[in-house]
């Protein structure tokens, strides 16, 4: 099974900037779609952005759009998630996952890492 570990969560002021970074090992990385979901305090947990096996496709939430970059290196078994523009609305715990998928009801998907904090003060 896949194991996913999230890092580079952190504090970071209005405006600032963030990447986070997510390793995977356990199966063929270069294989799967990955994505990242994040849960704001007191909300259900949100899709963020997502992209193809071979980095060739991107989506992402309306709400990161023209912010964040999502990437990912197959050689290192790394994602990324380039925030630039952060808001305090984007204070939440931040999930790697494996294998999103986009269904009638949003993504969605069904293993995630253990989440990294990135908190955005105002």
């Amino acid at each position: 099974q896949v194991q996913l570990v999230e890092s580079g969560g952190g504090l970071v002021q209005a405006g600032g900037s963030l990447t986070l970074s997510c390793v995977a090992s356990g199966r063929t990385f270069s294989s799967y779609g990955m994505g990242w979901f994040r849960q704001p305090p007191g909300k259900e947990r949100e899709f963020v952005a997502a992209i193809s096996w071979s980095g060739a496709g991107t989506y992402y939430a309306d709400s990161v759009k023209g912010r964040f970059t999502i990437s990912r290196d197959n050689g290192k078994n790394t994602m990324y998630l380039h925030m630039n523009s952060l808001k305090p609305e984007d204070t939440a715990v931040y999930y790697c996952a494996d294998q999103p998928t986009e269904t009638s009801q949003g993504w969605q998907a069904d293993y995630w890492g253990q989440g990294t904090q990135v908190t955005v003060s105002s």
